[in-house]
């Protein structure tokens, strides 16, 4: 039986120009006016969002660790990015690219100072004492005041987020990851999630790979960060806490353990719910519970378990149908 095979290269040209039309549009849909303020507001949170369940997944679904303080890698990322902006110590375009890099950079480092420790810890213990780290950050940004500004927070942020600069690291991220994940790395970083003692028993350096997943992770966090200081303008700790690490756990649940295309789809559904329940204002946190408990109860394993799309097996799938019909064709 002959299968229809895509070339890798024509894959590659296909997904990088699918990519480059998703910006241009997108791009062109946010600068023309066709979007409200506020519309054009959910979309850059969007992005933030899935950047931060994706990242969050790579501890959660694909390591299997339970994580609840991504905010505070957030916090980091987006304190170390505006200070680093409000510095002026480079022009915008470097600076802006440097300051997005830094973000990732701190958020990492924390990532390994505290993964190293708490990853040494089982289930339960890992998010309690990650939980404690979060807050301890907010605590630390709020007796700050000379460098972080406090409690009434840092201002004159300059607001270097667009869709643009956004969508493209939403891509770069996802792409990374991917490739991490289908790397020998990743099936190491899965093989801990299935069975931690066997991989173990394989030669697998299961601290390393527990800790290499957690401050990749970190990173990503602090990306995503550095684009929420430079979409505000301002930083206050409040925003920070652990309802933030919850919301975003939410996410990576909701969407399935392991799928990226999960986390995207959740991040942007659970974002985009508040502007679209506008006029139920009553009713939003209820029908918000409902989702949850509804999609829990009849699919436990989120919307599309460990599911990932591929456009490229799509293409190949259809494109085997269509020779497959041809080829009797023919022969009939």
């Amino acid at each position: 039986m002959n299968e229809f095979r895509i070339p890798m290269p024509a894959r590659y040209a296909i997904n990088l120009s699918l990519m480059i039309i998703f910006l241009i549009v997108g791009n062109q849909i946010m600068t023309s006016g066709m979007l409200t303020r506020a519309q054009g507001s959910i979309v850059i949170e969007v992005g933030i969002f899935i950047i931060l369940a994706v990242s969050l997944n790579i501890a959660a679904g694909y390591l299997g660790q339970l994580p609840l303080g991504h905010a505070g890698f957030m916090a980091v990322g987006a304190y170390s990015a505006a200070i680093f902006w409000r510095s002026g110590l480079l022009p915008e375009v470097p600076s802006i690219v440097v300051g997005i890099i830094v973000a990732g950079i701190m958020a990492a480092i924390f990532g390994v100072v505290i993964g190293i420790p708490a990853l040494r810890l089982k289930g339960d213990y890992i998010a309690i004492m990650t939980l404690g780290f979060g807050e301890m950050i907010r605590v630390v940004i709020i007796n700050l005041p000379n460098i972080t500004g406090g409690t009434p927070g840092l201002m004159n942020i300059p607001r270097h987020t667009n869709f643009l600069l956004l969508y493209s690291c939403v891509i770069i991220t996802c792409i990374i990851i991917h490739m991490m994940m289908k790397s020998r790395h990743g099936r190491a970083i899965l093989s801990i999630r299935e069975n931690e003692i066997a991989a173990e028993a394989c030669g697998i350096k299961t601290t390393y790979y527990k800790v290499m997943a957690f401050s990749l992770a970190a990173f990503f966090a602090g990306v995503a960060g550095a684009f929420y200081a430079g979409t505000l303008g301002m930083l206050v700790p409040g925003p920070f806490d652990f309802m933030k690490s919850i919301n975003v756990l939410v996410m990576v649940v909701l969407g399935g353990m392991g799928s990226m295309l999960g986390s995207i789809v959740a991040a942007t559904v659970l974002t985009a719910l508040p502007l679209i329940m506008q006029g139920l204002n009553q009713f939003r946190l209820i029908i918000y519970a409902l989702m949850l408990i509804i999609v829990m109860i009849f699919k436990p394993s989120g919307l599309m378990g460990t599911y990932d799309f591929s456009l490229s097996h799509l293409l190949e799938k259809a494109g085997g149908r269509l020779f497959n019909k041809n080829k009797k064709g023919g022969v009939a």
